[in-house]
């Protein structure tokens, strides 16, 4: 995997969990421009589903490529399912989750290097 992509994902999502505690501690429900952050977080995950499946068929790493695959698309559905849930409950607990689900984002995305490095 990316490197580049790795560091983006884990850099933009400790940015985000920062910014969520920090309205957790307020009361605050999430901000148009956590959305924002949390979008641009989107885009990375979805360059780098793109890039480890590219990486994926033309490896010769001994990689589990349906575990693999599984962690691509999970990593990358856990923020948009967080951010609708968080959009239905416009309170402290909807920040709560998207809390929970950027946090997921970064174990995943650990889980998802272990796994490309054929440790799995």
């Amino acid at each position: 995997m990316s490197v580049w992509l790795t560091g983006a994902v884990v850099v933009l999502t400790l940015v985000a969990a920062v910014v969520l505690v920090v309205a957790l501690v307020r009361d605050e429900p999430a901000q148009d421009r956590t959305f924002a952050l949390l979008a641009v977080t989107e885009v990375v995950l979805v360059v780098q589903l793109v890039v480890g499946c590219v990486l994926l068929a033309g490896t010769e790493r001994d990689v589990d490529g349906v575990l693999f695959v599984s962690y691509l698309v999970g990593v990358t559905l856990a923020l948009p399912v967080g951010v609708f849930w968080s959009l239905a409950e416009r309170t402290r607990a909807g920040t709560a989750v998207l809390l929970v689900a950027v946090l997921t984002v970064v174990a995943l995305q650990l889980r998802l290097e272990v796994i490309w490095s054929g440790r799995a």
